[in-house]
């Protein structure tokens, strides 16, 4: 039947409330997280970049998501469709901190030196012998009011033949990634890996492998049998850094041929050194711990050292890998995870030192790794299958799960050719590569993927 004409109250009242009248009815307080009928009313935290307390800068007035009409309402709102809800902006991660604060480190300091700096106000916090350069390394306590620039001018010119420089940190490069099983994340098979009992006895020779990570759960199974010597260079009162990423490397390397998770050289000896502390969720290590690390395993007698970690640039680093690779230590390090686009890293970026790149089972390059003419040769870093941290296997993620491959196979090319010297390790790496991206060296893959399958040849 036909629609009545509305009565003229009731005409009225439609029409102030499309004209945006409200009544003077006050608007209701909006209910955290609560949906009522066409209206959406949210909780206003400060996850969304706005800051603590009150409303942030992505959210209206807190009148607009209420009930009911109300201040600034009307009864035609009720049937407007809401807005859709927007995103909350992430909080960008704190910058991770690049040295320590007022620490100066030096190798080579003279008596004298020390003296006059001494007298100036600075304070020495620890010293060591360093075998590697026939010196002392020092920590130097910057005195109250100084910059850590002018502190390092200050100290360079006290002693000019000493090497000065901030006490950076390095961090183990890994990501995160979905998981895998353990049939689909052994990437050895990529690289034509030989199976353990594959292996020609002129590569079985023993050989002893040095690591530079995080601390170790020695008592995993992984390790059960195997030879592994720990060495934590932190004093007792510092916190120990996680196990996850020390764990996972070592298994990595020398993992027991019959567990979940067979290591690369499974006959092989590691020594680990524990250089890095844990500060918050920071597993970092500093410079001055990193080069007494690197010397303590040259008087181990270690043919090859993995570092499996990335830092800015330092002179007593680039000091020490010199000294090293001076004894016919071959040095690994990974590319870093900061991107293609990223400044290279250090220690990796060393002429010196051999840095490896990852790869994913796919043969791509994974698209977090570091890239530049430092790059040397790609392994593979994506979804690799490894030891967990406590018991039992997972998959990591990054550059670091890259670098024990090219370590492993430096470890078996100087097991089956001992006479060999680090370059020219290097260069048989760099000759039996597979070459991936643009014909020969280029910025993403270096010379190429290691190819095992060359690796134990005369």
């Amino acid at each position: 039947m036909p629609l009545e004409t509305p009565s003229r109250p009731l005409a009225v009242v439609f029409a102030l409330a499309l004209s945006g009248a409200t009544f003077g009815v006050p608007a209701a307080a909006p209910l955290a997280g609560q949906v009522f009928g066409t209206g959406m009313a949210f909780a206003d935290d400060d996850d969304d970049g706005g800051g603590g307390g009150g409303s942030s800068s992505g959210s209206r007035d807190s009148s607009a998501s209420g009930q009911g009409v109300g201040k600034g309402r009307s009864l035609f709102d009720l049937f407007r469709k809401p807005e859709p809800s927007r995103k909350a902006a992430a909080r960008p991660a704190p910058a991770l901190v690049r040295q320590a604060p007022q620490e100066i480190v030096a190798l080579g300091l003279d008596q004298g030196a020390i003296t006059n700096l001494t007298a100036a106000g600075y304070l020495i916090s620890d010293r060591a012998d360093v075998a590697l350069a026939g010196a002392e390394i020092v920590k130097l306590r910057v005195p109250s009011g100084t910059t850590l620039q002018a502190a390092r001018a200050e100290v360079a010119a006290a002693a000019p033949n000493a090497v000065v420089d901030f006490n950076h940190f390095y961090r183990p490069d890994q990501d995160r990634l979905d998981p895998c099983g353990a049939d689909l994340c052994l990437a050895r098979h990529v690289v034509g890996w030989p199976e353990t009992e594959a292996i020609p006895d002129r590569c079985t020779a023993p050989v002893r492998i040095g690591l530079i990570d995080t601390a170790i759960n020695a008592e995993h199974l992984a390790f059960a049998g195997g030879r592994i010597e720990t060495i934590r260079l932190g004093k007792g009162d510092l916190p120990e850094s996680a196990r996850q990423h020390g764990t996972a490397v070592a298994a990595l390397l020398v993992g027991s041929a019959g567990s979940r998770t067979p290591g690369l050289v499974p006959g092989g000896e590691l020594v680990a050194v524990d250089a890095f502390q844990r500060n918050g969720n920071d597993d970092r290590s500093a410079v001055y711990d990193l080069v007494r690390a690197i010397d303590l395993l040259a008087g181990k007698g270690v043919l090859v050292i993995n570092m499996s970690l990335t830092g800015p640039a330092n002179l007593l680093l680039e000091r020490t890998v010199e000294m090293a690779t001076q004894r016919e230590i071959v040095l690994v390090a990974a590319a870093g995870n900061g991107g293609p686009r990223a400044a290279p890293l250090y220690p990796g970026a060393y002429d010196e030192v051999i840095a490896v790149t990852a790869i994913d089972r796919h043969k791509n390059a994974y698209r977090r790794a570091g890239a530049g003419d430092h790059i040397d040769i790609a392994a593979p870093g994506v979804q690799v299958w490894t030891a967990a941290s406590v018991k039992g296997a997972s998959s990591k993620t990054g550059t670091s799960f890259a670098a024990p491959f090219v370590t492993a196979a430096a470890a078996m090319i100087k097991a089956a050719n001992p006479q060999l010297k680090g370059d020219e390790v290097e260069a048989l790496l760099r000759q039996g590569a597979e070459d991936l991206g643009k014909p020969g060296k280029d910025p993403v893959f270096g010379w190429g993927l290691l190819n095992a399958r060359t690796i134990c040849q005369s």
